[in-house]
C-alpha cells in the first residue's frame, strides 16, 4: 500500500508540535508522505523542510522543490527515535546527545526512572511537572532536542560525523526559533563538534545567535555529578536565558 498522505496548512512555528503528534500516532519502520504547506515566510525552504521532518523523528527520503506558493512534499519513515518539543519564544532550549531506547519507547526524553534530569529541573524550578515535556514547552518556555535522532543504547555508539550533522540542524532550528539560551547535556557531542577543551560552564562559542551553556550528562551511569551539582547546571543555564549571567 502507498503510504499515508499527511498535510499541514499553518504557520510555518507549528510544524513541530505538529508533526511530534504524527510521529507519535505511527510506528518505528512506518511510512508517510508529508505534504508542507506554512504560511510563506521569509525562511522557508527545502532545508527547513528536511530538518522539521529530521527532529520530529522520521528519516526523510526525498523532498520536492520549494517556492512561495508550492507545497514541499516528503516521503519519510518514521524511526525509533523521540520528536522535537519546540516552539517560539523559548525560554530555554535542551540538547541532549541522542535518545535511549527507553525514551524513544515512552516519548519522554531522559524518561527513564535512573537519568536525573527531571528531578534536576525540578530542583532547579525550571519545570513544575515531572517527566512532561509539553508542560514543560507551554508552562516554562523549555524546550528539548537531540544533536542526533537516532536511538542507541550508549551515546559513545554516535559518531562524530553525525554529531556535526545534528550540530548544523540544531543551530539552524535556534537561529529560526529563537530561544533565550541553549543548553547542551552531556559535554560529548560539544567537545566532539565545537570545542575539544570545553568544560562545563558558559561557552565562548554561541550557537545560532544564543549564548550556550554546556552541562554534565544526567545518566545515572554519571557517577561523578551528584543531583544537587545537575540542579546547579540547570539553574545556571535558566540565569543565562534570563540574562542574570554576564
Amino acid at each position: 500500500m502507498p503510504p499515508d498522505v499527511h498535510t499541514f496548512h499553518g504557520q510555518a512555528t507549528t510544524l513541530p508540535l505538529r508533526l511530534a503528534d504524527l510521529h507519535v500516532s505511527l510506528r518505528p519502520g512506518d511510512l508517510v508522505t508529508c505534504r508542507l504547506e506554512p504560511t510563506p515566510d521569509d525562511g522557508w525552504c527545502r532545508q527547513r523542510a528536511l530538518d522539521l521532518m529530521i527532529g520530529a523523528g522520521f528519516s526523510p527520503d526525498q523532498a520536492g522543490p520549494v517556492s512561495r506558493s508550492v507545497a514541499t512534499v516528503v516521503d519519510a519513515t518514521r524511526i525509533h527515535s523521540l520528536p522535537d518539543t519546540v516552539a517560539p519564544g523559548m525560554r530555554l532550549l535542551i540538547v541532549g546527545l541522542n535518545p535511549s531506547p527507553f525514551s524513544a519507547d515512552s516519548a519522554i526524553g531522559y524518561g527513564h526512572p535512573g537519568n536525573r534530569f527531571w528531578p534536576a529541573a525540578l530542583q532547579a524550578g525550571i519545570v513544575s511537572v515531572d517527566r512532561d515535556p509539553r508542560h514543560a514547552l507551554r508552562e516554562h518556555g523549555l524546550g528539548m532536542t537531540d544533536l542526533v535522532r537516532r536511538t542507541t543504547t550508549r551515546a559513545a555508539e554516535v559518531d562524530r560525523d553525525e554529531f556535526a550533522r545534528g550540530y548544523g540542524r540544531v543551530g539552524r532550528l535556534v537561529a529560526w526559533l529563537a530561544p533565550k539560551a541553549v543548553c547542551f547535556v552531556g559535554l560529548g557531542g560539544w567537545r566532539s563538534v565545537v570545542d575539544r577543551s570545553a568544560v562545563a560552564g558558559i561557552q565562548e562559542h554561541p550557537l545560532g545567535g544564543r549564548p550556550v551553556y554546556l552541562m554534565p550528562h544526567t545518566s545515572g551511569l554519571n557517577a561523578h555529578s551528584r543531583l544537587a551539582d545537575l540542579a546547579a547546571h540547570l539553574a545556571a543555564a535558566a540565569d543565562l536565558a534570563d540574562g542574570d549571567i554576564s
